[in-house]
């Protein structure tokens, strides 16, 4: 009986029981309240990102558009090509990042299968014809440079169209044949994703949405730089540059005051030369230059400049897109490799993309700069004029209200004959 006394709870161990599953309910109560607020911030925040980027997206090339419509010198087949290529991406921010955005977020889909399937086939047309642009410009740009003559002839407003007709189609290539296996769910779709079990539409679709194109514009641009390069090179040398012979007298030597002599020397007849000297000269400095180095040095210049605008153009495509389909090809593969929040920032980097775009294209031509200033400079001068009539409206509006006999003078700003009741016929 001690024993069994000895062994036996008392009522000591049955409180200390319960206050410690209480602390311990408490503190994982608190624990999920505040993992709770810390996803809810993270939420808030990745919401306002993503929005900042689609918004950002649109409003770019839309001023793009804008610019090219509102300018006659950029209304050329060259930047035809480039409209296009903003259009498209501002079909990827008004049809696919918002969506997409939305299911980042909520990593649940609450949509529907219908929506599903026509979000799907527009990511996947969109983003494939945004890529093809690029193909199509570079080799727009290889012609006019590798065939200058004859391609100007043949680069049409017309020409441009079919080859933007042209990446259409393969975009829509790519992005139809999932609708045939798709399968319609009873239940509640959660989950919109491309299906990866047909691994022969993976290597399809990816090979021929980028790994192809990317393999084009690598050859392209690098013919590119070297026929750009030949050419700068070429006119260099085929102009000879005329020597430039400078002397003038050091004003700070023994028995100078103010004198100056220059002399200019051309390749083959010498020019004439304008003396203008004190008294006394006992020091001489002469400079010599020569207008070929300039030439060189200028080349050396444009072709810097044409290698690191390739660079951009080439690296910013092949960072956002590289990530992404090296992913999808990896995922069939290996599904235990696949992770939604990495899937995420792959794609949204391949979305970052047609945000980067514009300005690659246009902000590297000063054509673009030019007409783009102008259309700031017509909004922000057409908002002032705006803002001044509704001041003088305004004006007019106090100017119209009666008066007390005893008011006294009408406000100086008052003064003006604005009103159509003051007008009278003589």
């Amino acid at each position: 009986m001690e024993s069994a006394s000895q062994l036996g709870p008392t009522p000591v161990t049955y409180g200390e029981l319960f206050n410690i599953s209480a602390n311990s309910s408490n503190a994982s109560f608190a624990s999920k309240a505040e993992v709770k607020d810390s996803n809810l911030a993270f939420q808030v925040g990745l919401a306002v990102t993503l929005a900042l980027i689609t918004f950002a997206t649109t409003l770019s090339n839309a001023f793009v558009i804008a610019t090219i419509y509102q300018s006659r010198k950029l209304h050329t087949p060259a930047n035809f090509l480039i409209a296009s290529l903003a259009v498209t991406d501002l079909l990827v921010s008004i049809l696919v990042m918002p969506i997409s955005a939305l299911y980042t977020v909520s990593h649940t889909w609450t949509l529907g299968q219908v929506v599903c399937d026509i979000w799907l086939s527009s990511d996947i047309t969109c983003c494939t014809a945004s890529i093809l642009h690029l193909c199509v410009i570079a080799l727009d740009r290889y012609w006019a440079i590798t065939d200058a003559v004859e391609y100007a002839k043949k680069r049409t407003p017309a020409r441009a169209a079919g080859m933007v007709a042209t990446a259409w189609v393969i975009a829509i290539s790519i992005s139809l044949p999932p609708f045939f296996w798709r399968q319609v769910k009873a239940e509640e779709v959660t989950s919109c994703n491309v299906n990866t079990d047909h691994i022969f539409y993976t290597i399809y679709s990816t090979f021929g949405a980028f790994y192809i194109p990317t393999l084009l514009l690598i050859a392209l641009y690098g013919r590119i730089y070297v026929e750009a390069r030949k050419r700068i090179l070429k006119q260099a040398h085929n102009k000879p540059g005329k020597r430039l012979t400078s002397a003038h007298l050091i004003t700070n030597s023994p028995g100078s005051v103010a004198s100056t002599t220059s002399l200019n020397y051309g390749t083959n007849d010498a020019s004439s030369c304008d003396t203008t000297s004190s008294a006394n000269v006992s020091q001489v400095k002469v400079t010599v230059s020569d207008a070929l180095l300039e030439k060189k040095r200028i080349s050396a210049a444009r072709e810097r400049k044409a290698t690191k605008t390739l660079g951009i153009i080439l690296g910013a495509y092949i960072v956002c897109w590289l990530p992404f389909f090296i992913y999808t090809l990896l995922v069939p593969v290996c599904e235990s490799c696949f992770h939604p929040e990495l899937f995420d920032i792959f794609t949204w980097l391949g979305y970052l993309n047609s945000l980067i775009n514009p300005i690659i294209y246009t902000m590297s031509n000063e054509d673009f700069k030019q007409a783009f200033h102008k259309l700031i400079r017509f909004r922000c001068c057409r908002a002032g004029l705006e803002n001044n009539k509704l001041l003088e409206e305004k004006r007019c509006v106090t100017w119209r209200k009666p008066m007390a006999p005893d008011a006294g003078a009408p406000p100086v700003g008052a003064a003006l004959d604005c009103s159509p009741q003051t007008h009278f016929a003589i």
